[in-house]
C-alpha cells in the first residue's frame, strides 16, 4: 500500500546507499525527502543504534528523544525480520523495509549496509484533513 503522501520505500534503499558517496547527495536526498507531503521526521542510525543524523518539522527533535527512538526503532526492526525470516521461505529475500502504522502517524524503518534510516509521517487521512483545513 503506497500512497500519493507515502514516501517511497526505494527512496530509502537509495538514500542508505547512497551513505557510502558524498556527503552533499545525501543532504540533497534528506531535504528531497522533508519536501514530501506528510513528512514529519527521519533519523540515521549507525550499526550499533546510534543515531548519527535527525531531524523534525517544526522544532528540532532533542537529542535525548532520538536516543529513545533509535532504541525502540532497533529492537523492533531486529525483532520484526527475525520473526519475519521464521515465517517465509529464504528464496523470498531479506526483509528491506518495516512499516508500523498507528492513528497518528506511520514509521517506514529500512536498513542497508551498517545504517538504518527510519522516517515519520503523518497518516494520510491527517495528510488530507489538514490540506482541507487549510483551503
Amino acid at each position: 500500500f503506497l500512497s500519493e503522501s507515502s514516501i517511497e520505500c526505494s527512496h530509502f534503499h537509495f538514500l542508505l546507499t547512497m551513505a557510502h558517496n558524498q556527503v552533499n547527495e545525501i543532504d540533497e536526498l534528506l531535504k528531497d525527502l522533508k519536501k514530501t507531503r506528510g513528512f514529519k521526521a527521519y533519523m540515521i542510525l549507525n550499526s550499533d543504534g546510534i543515531v548519527i543524523r535527525w531531524d523534525q518539522v517544526g522544532t528540532q527533535m532533542p537529542y535525548q528523544r532520538a536516543v529513545q527512538h533509535a532504541h525502540h526503532i532497533t529492537e523492533l526492526y531486529n525483532k520484526s525480520t527475525a520473526h519475519i525470516k521464521e515465517l517465509f521461505a529464504p528464496e523470498d529475500g531479506p526483509v528491506e523495509n518495516v512499516r508500523i502504522r498507528t492513528e497518528d502517524y506511520e514509521m517506514i524503518v529500512s536498513s542497508i549496509g551498517s545504517y538504518t534510516l527510519a522516517v515519520f509521517q503523518e497518516d494520510d487521512a491527517k495528510v488530507e484533513e489538514n490540506t482541507e483545513e487549510k483551503a
